[in-house]
C-alpha cells in the first residue's frame, strides 16, 4: 500500500490534468494505473490492433514510427520526460487509424492508463477531452512537419538536422549511433545514409568510426540545414 501511495503521489506531479479530476475519477485512475520499466529496444505498442493505453513518461525516451510494406521505418516523433502519448490508445478515438509502433530508445520508466479507463474519463470530463484534442492536434502537427521535410528538403539537410537534434538530446558531439539507425529515423536506406555521411566527412563536418559519429563543425551543419 505504501509503495502504491508513493507511485500515485509521483504520478500526480506528472499528469497535468490531475487537479481537474473529481474524486471518483482520481480513484479510478489510481486503482488501474500500471507502472512499467522497459529496457532499451522494447516494443511497447505495435499497430492499431494493440490498444495499450495512454502512456506518460516519467523518465527515458520513446520513439514513435511507422513501417512500410517493404519494411522501411520512419520516425514520426519522439517522447521524453513528462511527455504523453495518445496514439498508443488510438482505439478510444474511432476516426484515428494509425498503424504506429512505439519503441524504447533508452531504458524508460512510464505509467499506463488503460484505454477504457481513459476513454470513460474523457467522456465525462470536458478538461480531459479538451486536453486530449489539443495533444492529438500537436501530434498531427508533428506529422505534418515531417511530411514537409520529406517533400521539400533534400536528404543532406535532413541528415544535418538529425545529427544536430541528436547532439542536443545526448548533450555531446560524439554520437554512438549506427548508419542503419539514422536510416530508420529518416525513412531512407543504410547505403544512402552511409554515402551522405562519407560526404560530410570529406567536407570536414563529421568524423566517422565504428558505431560512432563525431560532429566536427556544428555551425556548418546548422548553415546546411537552413539553406
Amino acid at each position: 500500500m505504501f509503495i502504491k501511495e508513493i507511485t500515485i503521489m509521483s504520478f500526480e506531479n506528472y499528469f497535468p490534468l490531475w487537479n481537474d479530476l473529481n474524486t471518483a475519477q482520481k480513484k479510478l485512475i489510481s486503482d488501474n494505473l500500471i507502472t512499467q520499466h522497459v529496457k532499451k529496444g522494447t516494443i511497447i505498442h505495435n499497430g492499431n490492433m494493440d490498444c495499450t493505453g495512454l502512456l506518460l513518461i516519467k523518465s527515458g525516451q520513446l520513439r514513435t514510427y511507422i513501417l512500410s510494406n517493404e519494411g522501411r521505418e520512419i520516425t514520426l516523433y519522439r517522447l521524453f520526460d513528462m511527455d504523453m502519448c495518445l496514439l498508443s490508445a488510438s482505439c478510444i478515438m474511432r476516426s484515428i487509424q494509425f498503424e504506429v509502433t512505439i519503441e524504447a530508445e533508452k531504458d524508460t520508466d512510464l505509467w499506463i492508463i488503460p484505454a477504457e479507463i481513459y476513454k470513460g474519463i474523457m467522456k465525462d470530463s470536458a478538461p480531459v477531452a479538451n486536453y486530449t484534442n489539443e495533444l492529438m492536434a500537436t501530434r498531427f502537427s508533428d506529422v505534418m512537419w515531417l511530411i514537409e521535410q520529406i517533400m521539400w528538403k533534400s536528404l543532406d539537410k535532413r541528415v544535418a538536422s538529425f545529427l544536430l537534434e541528436e547532439t542536443s538530446i545526448e548533450g555531446t558531439n560524439e554520437l554512438k549511433i549506427t548508419h542503419e539507425t539514422i536510416a530508420n529515423h529518416l525513412g531512407s536506406h543504410r547505403e544512402v545514409i552511409t554515402r551522405m555521411l562519407r560526404y560530410f566527412q570529406v567536407e570536414g563536418l563529421v568524423k566517422l568510426s565504428r558505431g560512432k559519429i563525431t560532429i566536427l563543425d556544428s555551425k556548418r551543419l546548422e548553415t546546411l540545414q537552413r539553406s
